[in-house]
């Protein structure tokens, strides 16, 4: 007389159930990492925006004046309680225009990071 046996033996539902318990810890690990990634994300096109602001501000602040650009200056400002701006406008070679640069920082986990943003302002 023969048995037929069917079904799985106890060791092979052990080894099923840690290769599926490995494969769920690594896909909660990503889980996490992308959560991180999309926070950074966020942080990093909010400065840039708060940038491109305030390099549009300026710019329209240089053609306001008669002269233009006599009326642009380095300055610092807080855009939003996360993100601080400071910019830098200096005179290339030949006098002709300005040199702006537009540095967004904002505060991560691991340090501060900086945004920065280079445009030059023809006069």
């Amino acid at each position: 007389m023969s048995r037929s046996r069917s079904g799985f033996t106890l060791v092979e539902v052990l080894i099923a159930v840690t290769v599926l318990s490995v494969g769920i810890i690594a896909l909660a690990g990503n889980a996490a990492m992308a959560t991180r990634m999309i926070g950074r994300g966020k942080s990093d096109t909010q400065a840039a925006q708060l940038a491109t602001l305030k390099v549009d501000s300026l710019r329209a602040r240089a053609y306001a004046t008669d002269p233009r650009c006599t009326a642009l200056a380095n300055g610092t400002s807080t855009a939003s309680e996360h993100v601080t701006l400071s910019w830098t406008v200096t005179v290339p070679a030949g006098g002709v225009g300005r040199n702006l640069t537009v540095s967004a920082a904002y505060k991560t986990p691991r340090g501060t990071h900086t945004e920065v943003l280079t445009t030059y302002i023809e006069c």
